[in-house]
């Protein structure tokens, strides 16, 4: 007899001690933090850049108002802007986000009688390339309709956003600015 009751004993200390290890729940959270780590930082880091990607067309789309006041009230004409002078022009009202001499930024002046003939068409083609062989530049003169587009390939650095969210071939995305006006009736 004096066996069996070791056995009790031993088997009530197994139950006693299972209990408390299924009521201990030290570590658990670390645990399920790395389970759910990976797909919440990519998450995170998938909003942030989307929200970049947000804040950098608005910034170009300020910089893109500003230089194209310049073709609106004759200054650029009086100054002799070329598409280069342009460029510089948008680059300058960028913020440190853009890389201006990396070939990333094109730019389309031209001008139209009346605004029933105005038409922008998308630069990218059916490859899902950007085709900027058609850009060019013309300020016009006083009173003249200008439709001054600026465009930027904006590199996507996660894998993760380049699939869903990148719209060129390469895997950026292309921010675009459009600005249509009437020029002032500037004397030339």
């Amino acid at each position: 007899m004096a066996s069996l009751f070791k056995i009790s004993d031993i088997l009530r200390f197994g139950l006693v001690r299972a209990r408390r290890m299924r009521r201990d729940e030290s570590g658990a959270a670390a645990v399920e933090f790395a389970l759910i780590a990976v797909p919440f930082f990519l998450i995170l880091f998938a909003i942030i850049e989307v929200s970049l990607v947000f804040f950098a067309n608005q910034i170009l789309d300020n910089a893109v108002s500003d230089a194209a006041r310049m073709i609106r009230t004759g200054q650029a004409q009086k100054a002799g802007f070329s598409s280069t002078d342009f460029k510089n022009q948008v680059c300058g009202g960028l913020a440190g986000l853009f890389d201006c001499s990396g070939g990333k930024l094109h730019i389309d002046v031209k001008t139209y009688t009346k605004f029933a003939d105005v038409s922008v068409t998308s630069p990218i083609d059916d490859d899902d390339l950007l085709q900027p062989a058609g850009f060019g530049y013309d300020d016009g003169g006083p009173e003249t309709i200008v439709v001054a587009s600026v465009y930027y390939e904006w590199p996507l650095v996660s894998g993760y956003i380049r699939t869903g969210f990148g719209n060129l071939a390469n895997g950026n995305r292309l921010l675009a600015s459009v600005v249509t006006f009437r020029n002032e009736p500037f004397p030339e």
